[in-house]
């Protein structure tokens, strides 16, 4: 059974203000994100299902178009194919969940 220690693990960025460490599974990609205030992710789609889940601060999702503000415990379910994009309101911890693998994440 792999355990994982997340201090072990490098930062990635995946885009300005979005320090991700990434854990891959056989068939999933999570991913523990460090969101400075005021970084934007740009809108984007991708074949992956995902489960974003706020553990701190205030987070700002939009999807196809509708922004949606949500906060610590909240989680929200991205399907596959749908266009989002982000805004941290607050400093921000977030951890996301992709399936399938992340390859692209997976190469970093």
């Amino acid at each position: 059974m792999p355990v994982f220690d997340l201090s072990g693990i490098a930062v990635k960025e995946i885009v300005p203000g979005y320090a991700a460490r990434f854990i891959h599974t056989e068939s999933m990609t999570l991913s523990y994100l460090d969101v400075a205030a005021g970084a934007m992710l740009p809108e984007h789609s991708h074949p992956h299902e995902q489960v974003s889940h706020v553990l701190e601060g205030e987070f700002e999702l939009t999807l196809d178009g509708v922004p949606v503000r949500f906060g610590p415990g909240s989680v929200v379910v991205i399907p596959s194919g749908v266009r989002h994009s982000g805004l941290a309101v607050t400093d921000c911890k977030l951890m996301d969940v992709f399936n399938p693998v992340r390859e692209d994440y997976r190469a970093l």
